[in-house]
């Protein structure tokens, strides 16, 4: 376990470290990625490409055959390398060369269980960890040295790390917070409702926003409930959730959009990132109220989930 200290920003997990290259190759991706947007965007994306929610409707690590499960590391190894391409080079004996030194990347869906094959032992590992039902990641490096591990190999000769080696590991984020994955996290309820059986996709997209409000809702969520090609479609105007929604008060915020941001952060309610939408109903508010946003010469506030608008919502451009 790290011994940083919640909010203590002036903690340095590589300050003592005698290990020269570890420093540098754990320089190299602190640079790069200091706040781990980067990293928790491609974790992401990785889970999100194992479930292929467009096309299964998946979105759980549980919906998952064990064979799929054991191609994460795969996935994460080569979709690692393509959003850090200014700091991984293409490796020769080890999966990576980072800041001139060899790097084998691991990664294991149970913190610390990293299997360390013989060729890596001595080498420098890039270590990774996910957990989607929490919304957590962690990535680290550690040296894969023999004092770092455990005595005993399995039949494949690799080894994991021992309680010293697990205490070396320099973590860059641990716990990183992981974009949310609303549907594992969603009320059985509120699935049962979007998963009906007989709803087409525009029909289950609605009831996406209906139901899941003032939370980050990404492209991946709606190719998952949608379950179509042109799943963002379902979204837009002219026919999408945002005009069939909008008499019952609804307004579906997008995060490609400036505007909608900002009106996502003077409501109050959670500010979408770009690919992100977050839904949320809205009523006028009195001149005094907080939390209010003018939309068109009206004052707009977020309803409470049992509140009665008044009225249909406002159309908020696209810019």
């Amino acid at each position: 376990m790290s011994d940083q200290l919640p909010g203590d920003w002036s903690y340095d997990p590589v300050a003592h470290e005698s290990d020269a290259a570890l420093v540098q190759v754990y320089r190299a991706f602190e640079r790069a990625d200091s706040d781990g947007v980067r990293i928790a965007r491609m974790m992401r994306q990785t889970l999100d490409q194992l479930y292929d929610g467009q096309r299964t409707g998946r979105y759980s690590w549980d919906q998952l055959h064990k064979t799929e499960r054991t191609h994460f590391g795969t996935l994460f190894e080569i979709n690692l390398r393509r959003e850090f391409d200014d700091v991984i080079d293409e490796g020769v004996r080890l999966d990576y060369r980072i800041a001139g030194h060899d790097v084998d990347c691991k990664f294991s869906q149970t913190m610390n269980a990293w299997m360390i094959p013989p060729e890596a032992v001595g080498e420098l590992l890039f270590v990774g960890y996910v957990k989607d039902s929490a919304s957590e990641f962690a990535v680290g490096v550690v040296r894969a040295s023999p004092e770092h591990l455990r005595s005993g190999a399995n039949r494949d000769a690799k080894v994991g790390l021992n309680q010293a080696g697990r205490d070396a590991v320099r973590w860059l984020h641990r716990p990183g917070d992981l974009p949310p994955n609303v549907l594992l996290q969603a009320d059985p309820d509120d699935l049962a409702a979007i998963f009906k059986k007989g709803l087409s996709g525009q029909a289950r997209v609605n009831e996406l926003f209906r139901r899941i409000v003032r939370r980050r809702i990404g492209r991946n969520t709606v190719a998952t409930v949608a379950q179509q090609d042109d799943f963002m479609k379902r979204v837009r105007e002219n026919g999408g959730a945002r005009s069939l929604l909008r008499p019952e008060g609804y307004v579906i915020l997008g995060g490609d959009y400036a505007l909608h941001r900002w009106a996502a952060e003077q409501l109050g309610v959670s500010v979408p990132e770009p690919g992100e939408m977050v839904s949320l109903r809205i009523t006028k508010a009195e001149e005094d109220a907080v939390n209010v946003v003018d939309i068109a010469g009206s004052l707009w506030r977020a309803a409470d989930d049992t509140e009665h608008v008044s009225g249909p919502a406002p159309l908020i451009p696209h810019r």
